[in-house]
């Protein structure tokens, strides 16, 4: 890339945003030049309308960016947006009708028709819904989603088990307290305990997880003909959200063909070495306690899912364990390899 691509953010004081500033530091495809927000925020300098939150002090280079309201009009051509669901529906489609790429981590458009509920190495051709979506709305830009963070892991898990014939699927997470943005869980009730619930999230795992396994056919994504039950727990955990997956198949897989199949795994942005694609997107680990939050979540900036514990289940065929980076890969890190895959399409 000769030049970089101008981008901004929209929601950028919150935690996701402060997660895509430090992500996009010394981009080499991008350029973090807009930074939107609440009215409240709006006119501000970066540093003095946002509480950092993360490690060390708020970047320099974002710093003295005066942080302007999520509207269209001085926004570069991409903007990922972090917003909160309560205004991501009409500030999204704001931008996307303005001629914007909105790469957007909020739950609103996931499961709209005519959006693409993206996971790259997954399913990189659902971007054919991109022209469906801007010809049937009528607008110059288009949004593209990224699932929810424990679906990620989940979807990263299975993917490359799709083509033994997944049929049932029951998953359990452990999910970080990063999930649950700032401040999070009170302390009283997460120190030394587990949560047994959190709020829609099984309900987004089980019908995320058939959208983004589906099939592009006929102008439209076909969902995984398959059953998905999700129990999703709440853990002292910092960073990472573990997934202990049970599967089913329609054919009869040997363990060997599945180890090859999770080692051998590979998509759209490892062919291309998009710029944060990791080398191998599903890491297997052999080691029977891999893997783990504290040990690997932090391995290929967080890009990566780890794998391990394959073994046959007595009441399904196999199950195994799968582990991610809950604000990484499952939020910002996902966001921005995203639009790099749409760069790589030519649809910015």
């Amino acid at each position: 890339m000769q030049r970089k691509i101008q981008v901004g953010i929209l929601g950028a004081t919150g935690m996701v945003g402060q997660h895509f500033v430090r992500f996009l530091q010394n981009h080499p495809w991008f350029d973090l030049t807009w930074l939107g927000a609440s009215d409240r925020s709006a006119g501000k300098k970066y540093r003095d309308a946002a509480q950092w939150h993360l490690g060390g002090e708020t970047p320099a280079s974002v710093a003295d960016l005066v942080v302007e309201e999520c509207k269209p009009g001085n926004a570069p051509p991409i903007v990922f947006s972090a917003t909160d669901a309560s205004v991501a529906t009409e500030i999204e489609q704001a931008f996307a009708k303005a001629g914007h790429a909105v790469v957007s981590n909020s739950r609103n458009h996931r499961m709209d028709v005519d959006v693409p509920l993206l996971v790259p190495e997954v399913n990189a051709d659902h971007l054919r819904l991109a022209p469906i979506q801007r010809g049937g709305r009528g607008w110059k830009g288009l949004i593209v989603t990224n699932p929810n963070c424990s679906t990620v892991v989940l979807t990263m898990g299975l993917a490359p088990l799709k083509p033994f014939g997944i049929r049932r699927v029951v998953v359990t997470t452990l999910q970080a307290i990063s999930g649950a943005g700032y401040p999070g869980v009170a302390s009283m009730d997460i120190v030394a305990n587990v949560i047994p619930y959190i709020g829609g999230e099984e309900e987004k795992m089980q019908q995320e997880t058939q959208k983004i396994l589906g099939d592009f056919e006929d102008g439209r994504v076909r969902n995984l003909d398959a059953r998905v039950s999700a129990h999703c727990n709440r853990v002292p955990v910092v960073d990472g959200h573990t997934a202990t997956i049970s599967v089913e198949f329609s054919s009869k897989p040997a363990e060997s063909d599945l180890l090859e199949a999770f080692r051998s795994f590979a998509g759209v942005p490892q062919q291309r070495k998009l710029p944060s694609a990791p080398p191998v997107p599903v890491i297997y680990m052999t080691q029977p306690n891999r893997p783990q939050p504290r040990k690997d979540v932090e391995r290929e900036r967080g890009q990566a899912v780890f794998a391990g514990r394959l073994r046959a289940c007595p009441v399904f065929d196999y199950k195994f364990v799968a582990m991610g980076h809950n604000t990484v890969r499952g939020a910002a890190g996902a966001a921005v390899l995203n639009a790099e895959l749409l760069v790589s399409e030519g649809l910015v």
